[in-house]
């Protein structure tokens, strides 16, 4: 049954189970082996990890250069760094046409607004901790974005790139999130590689790679 469950999950377009006992059952085991998630598109739907397993994960192209280089001599620099703005760009292309409305009414919650330098009464310029976008397909206690993919930053805790901690913040598209913090850029990449190619996961599974629940 619990497979029976899992291919009308893949082939339903809602992802719906019919709710007569057997088939609630299967769906609760299947829950529970983390092999179907709560849909972020259809209320009630759910899908299935393995049709997740193909999706695309986005981040700024040049994040790992930046972070291993932390900016350094003959490394990408921060202006360099591809904006979150453009990452979620390609996030939004990615989904089909019927969920981009819903997605771009997430940008402001996802997109944080940068400002690299800001003048300071008395005060050189100041630049802002260093922050980065990225997307993966997930879940968290609440369903993701649409297309259930969970974001994430990865930011610097001090204005200086070279000295800063780094963390690393995973999120659903409501108050679930994973967080870890480590020493350097290179730390930070790191632990952004691994969510990235353990895609798609449930936030709680992200504990194993040194995360906290939120």
């Amino acid at each position: 049954m619990d497979q029976t469950v899992l291919e009308l999950i893949e082939h339903s377009p809602q992802g719906m189970v019919p709710h007569t006992p057997a088939y609630q059952d299967a769906l609760g085991r299947l829950c529970a082996a983390h092999q179907v998630y709560a849909s972020a598109d259809h209320k009630g739907g759910y899908v299935s990890v393995r049709s997740l397993a193909g999706l695309p994960a986005f981040y700024a192209h040049n994040l790992e250069a930046f972070l291993t280089g932390a900016g350094g001599a003959g490394g990408t620099g921060e202006e360099e760094l591809e904006a979150d703005a453009e990452v979620f760009n390609r996030y939004v292309l990615s989904l089909p046409e019927a969920l981009r409305a819903n997605a771009e009414a997430s940008r402001a919650l996802v997109v944080a607004r940068k400002v690299h330098h800001r003048s300071k009464l008395g005060a050189g310029v100041v630049h802002d901790p260093v922050h980065s976008l990225f997307l993966v397909p997930g879940a968290g206690p609440n369903p993701g974005l649409p297309g259930n993919y969970l974001y994430g930053l990865v930011f610097q805790t001090a204005e200086d790139v070279a000295t800063g901690t780094w963390r690393v913040h995973v999120h659903d598209r409501a108050d679930g999130a994973a967080l870890c913090e480590v020493a350097s850029g290179a730390e930070a990449w790191t632990r952004v590689a691994e969510v990235l190619e353990c895609a798609p996961f449930l936030l709680s599974e992200l504990e194993m790679l040194g995360f906290r629940s939120n």
